[in-house]
């Protein structure tokens, strides 16, 4: 797992029991709303609200940043409202639309990141204390608001680890330690 290789620990996270032993979230990619039903089921979904807001750092990747967003472009559907982004599910196309693409992201350096995109968002509105950090075809693909970081790309799935670690850093910046989930 990438967040091992960068010298971090993960758990999975299924009850505010398991939220209250890490200092930082990653939502992953999977289908928004019946995340946002088990998030509420489980009981995480206010829990995670309160933690993030008071400064706990979060990552959402793909379903995660739709997750995160404020809100959903031409849809009625719930998010956890914790980044104040807009965005378009399925924006980049279908599943036979995944693909991979070498990604300018300057917060990571000069090299391309080489991203992968799978039936993935984009951001179609951003307020104004969100840094859009990188684009694909003139659209937001990479966002972040104080504690909060949004990539509608999975990171994950390459050997790249750079994002990774840039989220580490977030955390280690709010003071924490390196547990992650």
């Amino acid at each position: 797992m990438a967040l091992e290789r960068c010298g971090a620990s993960s758990i999975p996270v299924k009850t505010p029991a398991d939220l209250a032993r890490v200092d930082a979230l990653i939502v992953p990619g999977g289908e928004s709303t019946t995340v946002m039903k088990l998030l509420d089921r489980s009981g995480l979904a206010r829990p995670i609200v309160e933690r993030t807001r008071a400064g706990m750092p979060l990552w959402g990747t793909c379903m995660g940043m739709i997750v995160a967003a404020h809100d959903v472009f031409e849809r009625s559907q719930p998010t956890l409202d914790l980044i104040d982004i807009t965005v378009r599910r399925n924006a980049f196309g279908r599943q036979n639309d995944s693909a991979q693409v070498e990604l300018a992201i300057p917060a990571l350096g000069d090299t391309p990141f080489p991203a992968i995109f799978i039936r993935a968002p984009w951001i179609e509105r951003h307020g104004r204390n969100v840094a859009v950090l990188a684009e694909r075809e003139g659209r937001g693909v990479m966002a972040r608001e104080g504690n909060v970081l949004a990539t509608s790309f999975h990171p994950e799935l390459g050997n790249d680890a750079r994002v990774h670690r840039y989220f580490l850093q977030m955390v280690r910046q709010q003071g924490k330690a390196s547990t992650a989930a």
